[in-house]
């Protein structure tokens, strides 16, 4: 693992020492402005290249929004490398020229960036709000399922029948707005589940009659949300 890291470095270092090689070898240290912009901007849109794993949001997506970033950094990159190689050979004696160039292409870069980012980043979001989605509605039933298996009492099993019967037709789109509700439904059939572990049918039926009060008025909650 290390010594792969350390090939990483090595790969990015090539370019910044193969073209600062070049540069003061072949042109010396004595240059005009305009060169020095563009110096300046090749090594800004190289870095930015190298900033992009920075940028990436993780989610089941992720090689389609490191594909994306790397793409417009890429162009952008190469842009300005050519045409800051095309200042540098000319080297003009006004920098307005060259700086006025080179800023619009990295703004115009920063916009598709930002935007790209934004997108990916909504994304993202949507992957992360979808899993929960569906892990809200596998887990309480699966739980409820489990608890089925081992509660022998007919009147406490019918309880949680019905509980069990309301979750599994329960939609599974949810709402950002119903998180709380959700997570405190799924908390009452874990103290459902310790109620059973000690056969205490009184709780048993307590619970169950609250959490499908809960799970009821979840699904109410989310169909108003949805209109």
């Amino acid at each position: 693992m290390q010594k792969t890291n350390t090939l990483w470095i090595i790969l990015r270092l090539i370019f910044p020492v193969v073209f600062n090689a070049a540069f003061f070898v072949l042109g010396g240290v004595d240059h005009k402005a305009s060169v020095w912009i563009s110096y300046g901007f090749i090594h800004f849109a190289y870095l930015m290249l190298l900033l992009m794993p920075k940028l990436i949001r993780k989610g089941k997506s992720v090689a389609v929004f490191g594909a994306s970033l790397y793409l417009v950094s890429a162009v952008y990159f190469f842009v300005a490398f050519a045409t800051g190689i095309a200042f540098i050979l000319n080297s003009p004696d006004s920098y307005k020229t060259a700086f006025s160039v080179q800023l619009c292409l990295a703004g115009l870069y920063s916009i598709v960036l930002i935007s790209n980012t934004i997108a990916n980043v909504y994304t993202a979001d949507s992957e992360e709000m979808r899993q929960y989605q569906v892990e809200y509605v596998k887990a309480a039933s699966a739980k409820l399922k489990s608890l089925l298996e081992v509660v022998s009492d007919k009147e406490a099993k019918k309880k949680i029948e019905k509980i069990y019967d309301a979750l599994y037709a329960s939609p599974v789109k949810s709402h950002l707005d119903l998180a709380q509700v959700e997570s405190q439904i799924l908390m009452s059939i874990n103290k459902l589940d310790n109620a059973v572990s000690i056969k205490n049918k009184d709780d048993i039926i307590s619970l169950s009659d609250s959490l499908l009060i809960a799970v009821n008025e979840r699904n109410r909650q989310l169909k108003m949300l949805n209109l």
